[in-house]
Order: C-alpha cells, then sequence, then structure tokens
C-alpha cells in the first residue's frame, strides 16, 4: 500500500483482499517499507507474515523479495545492523569528501602549474626580446665603428684619385 507524499514514497506491508484496491481495505498491516532512506528503512512483523503465509497469503514479488533481504532478527541484531548501516554510510561520506578534495587539489596544483608555464614562457619572451635588442645595439656600435674607421679610408680615397690626376696632368 503506497502513502506518502508525491515524489516521496512510503510504503505500508499489508495483508488485503485480491480483489481489493492498491489502496483500499485491508486486513492487517504487517509492516513498512521507506525506500528514501539511505539505505532503504525496512521494519517486518515476521510472525504475522509467517501466519499469514501459512493460512494461503501469497506475497507480491516485491513484498517476497523484502521478506528475503530481510531475514528475522532480535532487537539487538536490528540495532547492530543501523549502526553498521550508519558508519558504512559514514566512510562512504568521508570517502566522497576526500575524494572531492583530492580532486581540488589535482586541479589547484595543475592551474598552478599552466601559471608556471606562462611565467616561464613570459620570462623566455622577456629574455628573447632583451637579446635582440642587445644584438641590434651590439650592431648598430659596430656599424658606427665600421663607418667611422671607413670614413678616413673613403677621404684618403677621394684625395688619392685627385692626386692621380695632378700628377697625370703635370706629365
Amino acid at each position: 500500500m503506497r502513502i506518502g507524499a508525491k515524489k516521496k514514497p512510503f510504503y505500508r506491508l499489508v495483508v488485503k483482499e485480491k480483489r481489493s484496491k492498491r489502496d483500499g481495505k485491508y486486513l492487517e498491516n504487517v509492516g513498512t517499507y521507506n525506500p528514501m532512506m539511505n539505505p532503504a528503512e525496512v521494519n517486518l512483523n515476521h510472525e504475522r507474515i509467517n501466519y499469514w503465509i501459512s493460512v494461503g497469503a501469497q506475497p507480491t514479488e516485491t513484498v517476497a523479495s523484502l521478506i528475503k533481504h530481510n531475514p528475522v532478527q532480535t532487537e539487538e541484531e536490528k540495532a547492530a545492523a543501523v549502526q553498521t548501516r550508519a558508519e558504512k554510510a559514514e566512510a562512504e561520506r568521508t570517502a566522497k569528501a576526500e575524494a572531492k578534495k583530492a580532486i581540488a587539489e589535482a586541479k589547484a596544483a595543475e592551474t598552478a602549474k599552466i601559471e608556471a608555464g606562462k611565467v616561464e614562457e613570459a620570462r623566455a619572451e622577456q629574455a628573447k626580446a632583451d637579446a635582440e635588442r642587445a644584438e641590434t645595439e651590439n650592431a648598430k656600435t659596430e656599424n658606427a665603428e665600421s663607418e667611422s674607421v671607413e670614413a678616413p679610408e673613403a677621404i684618403e680615397s677621394e684625395e688619392s684619385p685627385a692626386e692621380e690626376n695632378k700628377s697625370e696632368a703635370s706629365e
């Protein structure tokens, strides 16, 4: 029998006649099933379930599965099972939180690595630009020195043809 709000199911395990509606009149409530809990919470009255099965009641496939997977337990066993489920759920939450933290650290490390690569690339570009500037300055100074060295020779070479012309004219 389904009860509960829309999209929040909660079920009562009931004994009813086959001809009655799903949520209609029932003979006896023999347990509850809450699938919204993690893990699902199942409370069964095994004594009454066994009585009704012995007098000819036929459980549905879902109820048979619930009976099979939730055997008869004493109160202490139920408490221990609830405790282990709670510990398991806590361990899963802790593991999930650690996994998220590890992923966040990995992303942060990747970001730092990318930033370091960008900084290193910028330094390399700056060093290359500095080297090019130094090269052009060296080339300019060499050109200036070579021009200053060539200038006297050019002056001498200009004088030389004039002297040659004078010597040719005098002959």
